[in-house]
């Protein structure tokens, strides 16, 4: 049948045949084009994972776990807590050992380079230590917690306790500086934090001072319910729940 159409004829006709088998073959021919982005709907259709918290601790030996391992300090052990308790959460120790208020309002900024969800400011043991003047302590904690604010993180303030041998008036103004910041700073109060340290001696190291691995576990149970608190609810203006 082929006979009378001329070669070059032939050669459009085999041509216009292979390419209408091969539409046919890939599904091209006359099919309607795909919506735009239909080839990425596979990838689309998995929802993203959402980025784990980040949670920074800024504090001072006790933080730091002076004398245990790393793992061993309260804020390891938190994060290992809320772990367990379905949260995605990252928790940076910031603890360096005989930081001062002061200290930690010198590297607050560095430490917040990368931004955090939480901030927990675990600050002021030392400057009693150390008789710093009360206002000079406060001042520090509220620019502390004023520049983790304004960052976009929540801010937890660990009230500190000292020894009654200070002097009452002293121990008195210092406990006190704590919750009336946190009310006024928008700040959630942790009361007393160590307590339960001084309540029990065998949660001390030899020197009276820093945590035992049982007492870092304490102190982490102690943080536990308000870091929960904060993850899953927001806080108003005076720092409450």
């Amino acid at each position: 049948m082929l006979r009378n159409i001329s070669p070059r004829r032939r050669f459009s006709w085999a041509a216009t045949t292979f390419i209408a088998a091969i539409a046919l073959i890939t599904g091209c021919g006359d099919s309607e084009p795909l919506p735009p982005g239909a080839e990425h709907s596979a990838a689309t259709a998995v929802p993203a994972k959402e980025p784990t918290i980040r949670i920074v601790v800024l504090g001072d030996s006790i933080a730091a776990g002076l004398g245990l391992a790393e793992a061993e300090s309260f804020p390891a052990i938190a994060e290992s807590l809320l772990r367990d308790d379905g949260y995605d959460v990252k928790i940076v120790n910031a603890g360096v050992s005989g930081d001062t208020t002061a200290g930690g309002l010198s590297r607050i900024d560095w430490v917040l380079q990368t931004p955090a969800a939480i901030v927990v400011i675990e600050l002021g043991g030392n400057d009693a230590l150390r008789g710093q003047p009360i206002e000079n302590t406060e001042q520090n904690l509220r620019e502390i917690v004023r520049r983790a604010r304004a960052t976009g993180a929540k801010t937890i303030l660990l009230g500190m306790d000292v020894p009654t041998n200070y002097g009452p008036d002293y121990a008195s103004a210092f406990a006190d500086l704590y919750p009336r910041l946190a009310g006024e700073e928008g700040a959630i109060l942790v009361p007393g934090f160590v307590r339960v340290l001084g309540q029990d001696p065998t949660l001390l190291q030899p020197d009276g001072l820093h945590p035992t691995a049982e007492g870092q576990r304490r102190l982490a149970e102690t943080l536990r319910p308000y870091l929960v608190k904060c993850l899953e609810a927001p806080i108003n203006s005076s720092g409450q729940l």
